[in-house]
């Protein structure tokens, strides 16, 4: 299973945030314990307001080499488990976050 799903005109990504978390950055994938598989994501900030929602959407879009302006949050503003749509050519989107993924922790797409 995996943490994107294909949509005609974008992705949909499932993420699971992890707020005060010390840097800015993708953790890999993990699988949930009901099996789903997610991306997660670290932030520094604390989850006040929906700045670390915000902040999680930025380093999805940074990791995607996109405008922050085309990651939306669909579902979970106030839980850890997150699911985000990014506007734009998917094939291109999800090879993107795939390696952006894949890469060492400090070593995503910039």
């Amino acid at each position: 299973m995996s943490f994107l799903k294909l949509l005609p005109d974008g992705l949909e990504v499932t993420v699971r945030a992890t707020p005060r978390g010390g840097r800015d950055a993708l953790d890999g994938v993990a699988e949930l314990s009901d099996g789903r598989a997610v991306l997660k994501i670290r932030v520094k900030v604390a989850p006040e307001d929906g700045a670390a929602t915000s902040a999680v959407a930025r380093v999805l879009a940074q990791a995607a080499g996109i405008a922050a302006s085309q990651v939306r949050l669909t579902s979970g503003a106030t839980a850890r488990v997150k699911t985000f749509r990014i506007a734009g050519n998917a094939a291109e989107l999800a090879t993107a976050l795939t390696q952006a993924a894949a890469a060492p922790a400090g070593k995503a797409r910039k």
